[in-house]
This record gives C-alpha cells, structure tokens and sequence, in this order.
C-alpha cells in the first residue's frame, strides 16, 4: 500500500498550507546543514577510529624474540 503520485502532492500542498513557504525553506536548510556536518562527522570518524590506531601501532612496534 504506497503512496502515489496524487497523495504526495496533496500531502505536500498540506504542509504547505500548514507551515508556509518560509518556514519549508528554512526547515530544508537546517535539515541540509544537519546531514552534511553529520556526513563529515562520519567521515572524520572514519579516518581516526579507534581499529586503525591499534593497527598502525601494532605495525610499528618492533617484535621481541
């Protein structure tokens, strides 16, 4: 049971109608910039975890016999 095409348009011209055109524009922006510094926080994340800092260090350290 999914939506077609006709509901979604009047789902959209209801919240339209609702919240006003200013108010979309500023929640699609704020939920723009959520996403993209939640993109980068992953990102970050990715390059210094925690597993990639054991393995480098278990590289370098030399091995006693």
């Amino acid at each position: 049971m999914g939506f077609g095409i006709k509901e979604l348009v009047i789902i959209l011209l209801i919240v339209l109608i609702l919240f006003g055109s200013k108010r979309l524009k500023s929640l699609g922006t704020d939920l723009g910039s959520a996403i993209k510094g939640f993109k980068k926080s992953v990102a970050d994340d990715g390059e210094k975890s925690p597993e990639t800092s054991v393995d480098q260090s278990l590289e370098t350290k030399p091995e006693s016999k």
